[in-house]
């Protein structure tokens, strides 16, 4: 009898649905958690990579690691479709008009994430002509660490990225902190 338990399989875990109220044959939540679980599972990333760390994101984006099951596999090359702007590598100073550019033409909602040491901090390249962070000139939500990182990483941050965007109030964008954010990089 207990050799028949121990063969039994293990019952699946289901995600829990967002708060609200069930009953028989229907159920129903706020607005803002129907919209963050649809934001959450079905964004599109344009991936701006420079250098090394693209290639990095290209084998997140294989088969082994298989970004496309968080709702990924959609790569939009057009900033009028994307809601993800990926900053991969190094971004040098006269590339910076051009990111800020990609970033102002995105339709909100957008989040940013700033992928290895280049990107965020410039990495190694301590110099006159590399920009030392993207945050200097538009404002990055998620920061993944690394020279280059590993795609466990790229993947823990795209799971920041949509926790963000699951959890992110409608009205989030028009808030005063937000438009003070974006005053500071001039960015209207």
């Amino acid at each position: 009898m207990s050799q028949e338990k121990s063969l039994e399989r293990p019952k699946p875990t289901i995600v829990p649905p967002p708060e609200g109220h069930t009953g028989t044959g229907f159920f129903a939540t706020s607005i803002d958690q129907a919209i963050g679980l649809a934001r959450k599972n079905s964004l599109w990333p344009l991936p701006f990579a420079t250098s090394c760390c693209g290639i990095e994101f290209m084998s997140a984006m294989s088969s082994h690691y298989d970004l496309s099951r968080f709702g990924m596999e959609r790569l939009s090359f057009s900033p009028r479709q994307s809601d993800l702007l990926m900053v991969m590598g190094t971004i040098a100073k006269k590339m910076a008009p051009v990111l800020r550019e990609v970033y102002t033409q995105m339709a909100e909602p957008k989040w940013v994430l700033s992928m290895g040491a280049c990107a965020s901090t410039g990495g190694i390249f301590d110099t006159y002509s590399v920009l030392q962070g993207i945050d200097r000139i538009i404002p990055v939500d998620v920061y993944i660490p690394g020279c280059p990182p590993r795609p466990e990483q790229i993947i823990d941050g795209i799971l920041k990225i949509q926790e963000l965007a699951a959890n992110e109030s409608l009205r989030r964008r028009y808030s005063k902190e937000y438009e003070d954010l974006l005053k500071k990089y001039a960015i209207d």
